[in-house]
């Protein structure tokens, strides 16, 4: 019972668009080129090999006065192709430069998605950035949309230093989204309820409550119910 919930949870959870909405290839100075992104974005292209044997698509914006960088996981149904305009403005507004990639299969990113695949991804992508551009962790901040949150604090409760870690419409773990359960069970997915107590930095929650519908309380009068999905 418990792999079959487990299995329904991991439906729920990812939705990337088909087909990708862009694609990598190399442009005549032999460097990756991202479509519908002009060459002159400061925007550089990776793909990189996760502990899973899978190839993503990372994308890093670069502004030349930041003083931190942004790793942004995306939610559930949109890929890179969708949220480069999004990144433009978060770049030029906040002033940092931001690192965000495609789960494995979404976009350009080979493989399958699933909880572990998206620890393996934003492992890689962390390490791409240490290497590539000596980031530190006090440069840091991690930025997790709906699903997104599920990687993020998987890596924001290992690293002890960073500078802050983002929530948005974050979800309390794969099952609690689809049954209102008050404990963890070893089947659930995204057990963020649990992880966000190991995280040390600064954390800020950005949530909508959504109201559907009125329901009769224990008392006989009526009440709205509070829920939040994947996004």
């Amino acid at each position: 019972m418990g792999n079959v919930t487990g299995s329904v949870a991991a439906k729920f959870a990812f939705f990337p668009p088909d087909p990708a909405t862009y694609d990598v290839y190399r442009g005549e100075d032999g460097r990756l080129a991202f479509s519908g992104v002009s060459a002159d974005s400061n925007m550089n292209v990776h793909l990189l090999d996760t502990k899973a044997g899978n190839r993503i698509v990372a994308t890093f914006w670069k502004h030349p006065f930041a003083r931190f960088t942004l790793l942004y996981s995306h939610g559930n149904a949109a890929d890179l192709g969708q949220m480069h305009e999004l990144f433009i403005e978060l770049r030029a507004h906040l002033r940092v430069n931001i690192m965000s990639y495609d789960y494995s299969g979404y976009g350009a990113s080979t493989g399958k998605p699933s909880e572990f695949n998206t620890y393996y991804d934003i492992e890689a992508v962390y390490n791409c950035l240490k290497s590539d551009y000596g980031i530190k962790q006090e440069e840091l901040i991690l930025y997790g949309q709906s699903v997104g949150s599920g990687p993020t604090l998987h890596l924001g409760s290992r690293l002890q230093r960073l500078r802050g870690v983002v929530l948005h419409s974050a979800i309390l773990s794969g099952i609690r989204v689809l049954y209102p359960v008050k404990m963890t069970f070893w089947f659930d997915i995204f057990k963020n309820i649990d992880k966000i107590r190991l995280v040390t930095c600064p954390v800020l929650v950005i949530h909508v409550r959504m109201l559907i519908g009125p329901m009769e309380n224990d008392y006989g009068s009526s009440r709205k119910k509070n829920t939040t999905r994947y996004g």
